[in-house]
């Protein structure tokens, strides 16, 4: 068994997905307690400070999931390491991507549109 810091780990596996899905639970449900607690002017549109937040969160999240998938496909290039050793890092890094795209396509209608309507 590799060490958890080790990029060989097959627990890096589901990790872009699980920062996905809390990128995606902190998104709405900030989304909806900045509405609940603050809500943005309606005529402002989509240039709000609740959607600048949400911009930030996303770029964030977006530049960590696309940071790992590097870290993970440079390790899967890696030829002192053994094959299933690569798998799991080239796999992990496909992931992260996926993540890092979902992100993008799931924040850009977020930030186009009005917040609380």
């Amino acid at each position: 068994m590799q060490p958890l810091r080790s990029p060989y780990n097959p627990i890096h596996i589901p990790l872009g997905l699980v920062l996905w899905s809390i990128w995606f639970v902190v998104l709405y449900g900030g989304l909806s307690v900045g509405c609940a607690l603050a809500p943005p002017d309606p005529a402002q549109g989509q240039w709000t400070w609740l959607n600048a937040l949400l911009a930030l969160l996303s770029l964030f999240t977006m530049a960590a999931l696309l940071g790992l998938a590097w870290l993970f496909q440079r390790a899967a290039r890696n030829e002192r390491e053994g094959q299933s050793a690569r798998f799991v890092a080239h796999l992990a890094a496909g992931v992260n991507l996926i993540g890092a795209i979902a992100t993008v396509f799931v924040a850009l209608p977020t930030l186009s549109l009005p917040p609380c309507l």
